[in-house]
């Protein structure tokens, strides 16, 4: 079993556009700078979210991704199946033939129930957490570190504490 970097990728880009939705809509290269994840990389991303309605975007001036749904009723399941990631531990993909290197005549292995259940277990837990619960969790550690992020003038703004320093989103 893995999340590859772009499931990854797809959800650490969704928890930033989620601090900073309130201020409007949020530029891919904003997410790109602040994440340091690649512009490209962000706009296919991006491109299968909306195709998914996770994020809506808007063209021109002041345009950018907004999000397509409240955050609650966005999970992180659904973020990694809009990007195309597989959630699969067994060997065979779910066909029930990894007990012969992959035929498709074979039959399972011993272990195909394990990872079976632990693939139900992944999604089942994925499909609870939702964008509002990591958000919130976000916002809450930054507090914890002494920072707050607030919206000026359609902006989202990272206050540093007690550094006095703010940072333009």
């Amino acid at each position: 079993m893995r999340l590859t970097t772009k499931g990854r990728f797809a959800v650490t880009a969704m928890i930033d556009l989620g601090l900073r939705n309130e201020g409007g809509p949020v530029t891919l290269a904003a997410i790109s700078s602040r994440q340091n994840i690649s512009l490209s990389y962000l706009e296919q991303l991006f491109g299968k979210l909306r195709r998914h309605e996770i994020v809506e975007s808007t063209r021109g001036p002041g345009g950018g991704y907004s999000l397509g749904r409240q955050m609650k009723d966005i999970t992180v399941a659904d973020i990694i199946y809009a990007v195309d990631e597989p959630l699969d531990a067994t060997g065979c993909g779910g066909r029930e033939h990894c007990g012969s290197g992959g035929q498709p005549d074979g039959n399972r292995c011993m272990t195909h129930e394990l990872w079976a259940t632990l693939n139900s277990k992944m999604v089942e837990y994925l499909d609870s957490v939702s964008l509002g619960d990591l958000v919130e969790q976000q916002r809450a550690r930054m507090v914890q570190e002494g920072g707050s992020l607030t919206v000026i003038q359609g902006k989202a703004v990272m206050n540093a504490g007690t550094a006095g320093s703010v940072a333009t989103a």
